[in-house]
């Protein structure tokens, strides 16, 4: 199974304009414990997506992710781009080797944030986006093939972004901070909730 090109093009959309709506808090958030430039990083990156978008929906799945990535690393700059760059390269290789969408959706996913895992070279409990990505793995290993996966993601997207406040940061700018880091929701793991919130509200408009 694969997913259609129309539907590919509107979660991308809604993804990338949603993130775009979020600069202002994203560099908020940023400016409280890093660069603060995440949000205009971001919202580079977003409308350099949206300005290939025909030609990045005309692309099988595989290369069509690919794109997006490539488009992430050469124009969001910082540490964000190779991540989210790496995400989406990882996330489009998995699908030229015989995993397909919806039904491998946890295995790419999962090839996608082992890909930010290795690029960042850090884990859970580090304060960075990876406190989102991985418990959205579980829940859509766990939850797979449950009506209400969506509802879930969700849940699980946006109670994670929240218990990366009261982490002490160890990876990024952030981890320069020590102990002050502590009470201020990471930047990354605020986009990625982002991201995974805009394409889970994309595929309950279209269920």
């Amino acid at each position: 199974m694969s997913v259609p090109s129309e539907t590919f093009k509107s979660l991308v959309k809604a993804a990338a304009e949603q993130v775009i709506a979020s600069a202002p808090e994203l560099t908020s958030l940023d400016q409280a414990i890093g660069d603060g430039d995440h949000g205009t990083n971001m919202k580079r990156g977003c409308e350099a997506v949206l300005g290939k978008l025909d030609a990045i929906s005309a692309q099988p799945l595989d290369e069509a992710l690919k794109m997006i990535g490539k488009t992430l690393v050469m124009t969001v700059g910082g540490a964000s781009g190779p991540l989210y760059g790496s995400f989406f390269l990882a996330a489009g290789e998995a699908l030229s080797h015989d995993k397909h969408l919806p039904d491998d959706l946890a295995d790419v996913f999962g090839s996608a944030v082992n890909a930010v895992s290795a690029r960042g070279r850090s884990q859970v409990g580090e304060k960075t986006m990876l406190d989102v990505l991985v418990p959205v793995l579980e829940t859509l290993k766990t939850a797979a093939g449950q009506p209400d996966l969506i509802a879930r993601v969700r849940t699980t997207a946006t109670e994670a972004v929240e218990r990366t406040a009261p982490m002490q940061a160890t990876k990024g700018r952030a981890s320069f901070l020590g102990a002050r880091s502590v009470g201020h929701v990471d930047p990354g793991a605020r986009s990625s909730c982002v991201l995974v919130q805009a394409v889970c509200a994309g595929l309950e408009a279209r269920a």
